[in-house]
């Protein structure tokens, strides 16, 4: 709704693209404008400034550690192959598991023989 919104204002002067985050004619945003308006972002809300890299990278590991499906992650990032999400994330998925069966081993110790 914003991009047609910009598209109406822009008139003439809008260039159609396959973007999602266009500047307000309609064309690609530079990558370092893309990062300066992160900094201020970050800024103003009283955070250290991160490279982006890291926090895509937070990002994955979060939804990772949140038991979001791997392939669920992989769109997100936008990577080619499952493999490549499971190379970098394999780590968070392994210790997910293990919290997983922690919790199953505690309800197992906990439950009394001949209760259901």
């Amino acid at each position: 709704m914003k991009q047609a919104d910009a598209r109406a204002k822009a008139g003439e002067r809008w260039r159609e693209s396959d973007y999602v985050f266009t500047t307000r004619t309609g064309r690609p945003v530079e990558p370092r404008n893309v990062y300066r308006s992160f900094t201020r972002v970050a800024e103003s809300a009283g955070l250290r400034v991160i490279r982006l890299h890291d926090a895509r990278h937070g990002t994955a590991t979060l939804l990772t550690a949140a038991g979001v499906a791997p392939r669920v992650v992989m769109e997100i990032l936008g990577h080619s192959q499952i493999s490549i999400t499971m190379d970098v994330y394999t780590h968070v998925v392994q210790d997910t598991q293990r919290e997983a069966m922690s919790h199953m081993d505690r309800l197992l110790r906990t439950r009394r023989p001949g209760r259901e």
